[in-house]
């Protein structure tokens, strides 16, 4: 555990900066542009090339690249060094190709991922979207270059590129909201050269991030050159394996678009309460999973990949077990504090400029929705490298199918049987039983693949991170309650509320759990102190 703690240790520090920097960046960009009709454009435009991403390359590199680039590697004479040649090649030529024609069809693109908008409304995205679609090359060019940096344990510069990313967005959020000030969030007024700032602005903190990952790479001595050698790429063998991850993330997106399109359907009933405020939620729920798991699901995957080429199934077990119980140790506690102190954290965000409130209030109704998921989401992707590691694209597809079968099912009640206000809600909702019933379904056929993961032992782990949690939680809400008796909420009590609230539930959390002998929790603790003593 303690090799998977110092790496993740490196990462999460990149992670949390990265992310801190993001939550500004989310709120600036809020406060400029609002969650009413010209937020949810934006939103949409935005997550277009992050959706193309995902299924072109993004799936393909954590389940395929990664283990196929270590068996070169290992098998190569050259030690992989020609065929991480000819996968950059292939990615730069590939996703240039694909950012041009996704501009070319950002009409389209747009229609599919909105419902009922207006033509001023649909023409605002899609100006975006041009601007916006062309950071796909950029994305995968840098998403590449980090995979090649995690096959040779460079953690550091994935986790840390993206604050460049956001310090940039910030910068450009800002200039539009002085610029535009109140009059920014009106999509009837905002004039071509506003939507060219916020567009091209976008892109260029991407550009910025590659380019990053890109000098990263070339200082530990990766020099590229072009080659055009592709039928020595692997490609049969990448295709093969690939297939399968193209169907898990086609499948994957298909929820995605039917969640996306239900949310834009709510933005229209009930203004505020669409696209943007599930988006947003959305974003601050992946913080402490962006911090705490993928970091110990980047470092584990490439040491599973190579347990399984040398056949060693109980360094599979023994690396899964360890890390699902270290994850927990964090996300247990972050996940019973989001689901009291979720309007809290997004008052004091988002209730600036152009943000009232009400608004922020309501993201923060739905982040509480969303911390229920945050264990069962995170232990669900752990539990896909597992399959991963053995080069299984397969079943997770059809972990996929079942997944987004609830998701897709259980929203579509929601739309239809809630009212408006509360839909958005219904679909975070959705999310979390999907993600629940995903995930034991998941265990179980991992479990057979390696002859079991220590479900025992990590059960009785989690009730007792569980039983350390509840008071936590119950501090928070006593906090919570007390703050609100005297005062109404706005970003200053809503300060207290998480310094006070937060702060010392998590602090009881850690007490409660060293006491109680969690070897996780101590193990943190111990780090911490090992590092605050020095």
């Amino acid at each position: 555990m303690s090799r998977v703690l110092r790496a993740s240790a490196i990462m999460a520090a990149g992670t949390m900066v990265s992310r801190v920097t993001g939550f500004v960046r989310t709120a600036v960009l809020a406060a400029a542009i609002g969650t009413f009709a010209l937020g949810d454009a934006y939103n949409v435009a935005y997550t277009i090339p992050l959706i193309l991403f995902d299924f072109l390359i993004g799936g393909i590199l954590s389940s395929v690249v990664v283990p196929m680039i270590i068996r070169r590697q290992k098998s190569d004479p050259d030690g992989g060094r020609a065929y991480e040649q000819r996968l950059m090649t292939l990615g730069v030529i590939a996703l240039t190709v694909v950012a041009v024609v996704a501009v070319l069809l950002a009409g389209p693109l747009i229609s599919l991922y909105s419902t009922d908008w207006n033509a001023r409304k649909t023409e605002v995205a899609v100006t975006l979207a041009h601007y916006i679609l062309p950071q796909i090359a950029f994305f995968g060019i840098g998403a590449i270059a980090g995979a090649i940096l995690n096959t040779r344990d460079r953690f550091a510069a994935p986790m840390w590129a993206p604050v460049l990313n956001n310090i940039v967005m910030i910068g450009v959020a800002v200039v539009y909201y002085v610029k535009l000030g109140g009059a920014g969030t009106d999509v009837n007024t905002v004039t071509d050269a506003d939507l060219l700032l916020l567009g091209l602005g976008t892109t260029a903190g991407i550009v910025a991030q590659g380019m990053v990952l890109v000098v990263s790479l070339h200082r530990v001595g990766f020099r590229f050159r072009p080659r055009l050698d592709l039928r020595n790429a692997g490609l049969g063998e990448m295709g093969r394996t690939a297939v399968w991850t193209f169907a898990y993330v086609g499948i994957s997106q298909i929820g995605f678009l039917i969640t996306t399109r239900l949310a834009t359907g709510a933005g229209e009933q009930v203004p505020g309460a669409g696209n943007s405020a599930y988006s947003y939620a959305y974003q601050f729920f992946q913080l402490p999973y962006g911090i705490i798991a993928v970091s110990v699901i980047t470092a584990m995957l490439p040491r599973m990949s190579r347990a399984v080429a040398e056949g060693r199934l109980e360094s599979i077990r023994e690396e899964f077990s360890s890390g699902v119980r270290l994850v927990s140790a964090l996300l247990v506690p972050a996940g019973l504090l989001l689901m009291v102190l979720g309007p809290a954290v997004t008052v004091l965000i988002f209730s600036w400029g152009n943000m009232t409130v009400d608004s922020a209030v309501y993201i923060g109704n739905v982040l509480q929705i969303f911390g229920l998921a945050l264990v069962p989401f995170s232990i669900f992707q752990l539990l896909l490298r597992v399959f991963y590691s053995f080069g299984d694209t397969r079943t997770p597809v059809f972990l996929a199918l079942g997944n987004v079968a609830v998701n897709a099912t259980l929203s579509l009640v929601a739309y239809y049987t809630l009212p408006p206000r509360y839909i958005v809600m219904g679909l975070a909702l959705a999310f979390t039983i999907a993600y629940v019933v995903g995930t034991a379904g998941a265990w179980a056929l991992a479990g057979r693949r390696v002859q079991g993961l220590g479900g025992r032992e990590v059960a009785h782990g989690l009730s007792r991170m569980y039983v350390a949690a509840v008071p936590a939680a119950a501090v928070a809400l006593g906090v919570l309650w007390l703050t609100q008796e005297l005062t109404d909420l706005n970003a200053l009590s809503a300060a207290i509320m998480l310094a006070a609230g937060g702060g010392l539930g998590m602090v009881l959390y850690l007490v409660i759990a060293h006491r109680m002998r969690i070897p996780e929790v101590s193990s943190i603790v111990g780090m911490v102190a090992g590092r605050v003593g020095r």
